[in-house]
């Protein structure tokens, strides 16, 4: 028996996974949450093998939930469930040690596949989103401009990325307008919108 664990912010849709797959021979739903804040306590008093997690949870979002599953229970594999096709959720999901990946549109054959494959130690990666990120820009920015562009995303100001990076106000502004003409952004705000966009923030 497979126990699983969902984590899946919309109320109609987690009641529906639990009802479909409670209904499997060898699937135990064994607890169901509707954000990632408590995966972490929920995870260790159910020991469930598998979570089902939905990459935008309020609060703490399904990959960093991912991640504090898997520390939490090193034996718990997770599987991804994704609402729509974005450049770089595949590459956040290998950067979060996740199993699987999966859109929430696939089909109940495809979810029931996805978790025994995991459960049985081996990847699941819906074909849609791999070719989502076969085909997503390359991303051009250094990990030192993603640091400063992430906390610009974040609403620092110029003078807070510095403190916070340890670097000059000057070399702050050099890094944000080598981000823009990197990316062709008119300006921060633009920069920070098409990072997102591309799956490289």
């Amino acid at each position: 028996m497979i126990r699983v664990l969902i984590a899946e912010e919309a109320p109609l849709l987690r009641s529906g996974l639990v009802a479909f797959l409670g209904g499997l021979n060898d699937v135990e739903v064994v607890a169901s949450i509707g954000s990632g804040e408590k995966i972490v306590s929920v995870g260790l008093a159910f020991q469930p093998e598998v979570g089902l997690i939905d990459v935008d949870l309020p609060g703490v979002d399904g990959f960093a939930a991912s991640r504090a599953l898997q520390e939490a229970l090193p034996d718990c594999r997770t599987v991804l469930m994704a609402a729509r096709r974005r450049p770089g959720d595949l590459r956040r999901a290998v950067a979060v040690r996740a199993a699987g990946l999966v859109m929430k549109n696939t089909s109940p054959d495809g979810l029931v596949a996805a978790i025994r494959r995991v459960a049985g130690g081996r990847r699941f990666v819906d074909p849609d989103l791999a070719f989502t990120e076969l085909g997503a820009a390359q991303n051009p920015l250094t990990d030192r401009e993603l640091e400063v562009l992430t906390l610009a995303s974040q609403g620092f100001t110029a003078a807070q990325i510095a403190e916070s990076l340890v670097l000059t106000i000057g070399t702050v502004r050099n890094h944000l307008s080598r981000i823009n003409r990197k990316v062709g952004a008119r300006n921060r705000v633009h920069a920070i919108r098409i990072a997102e966009k591309s799956g490289w923030l």
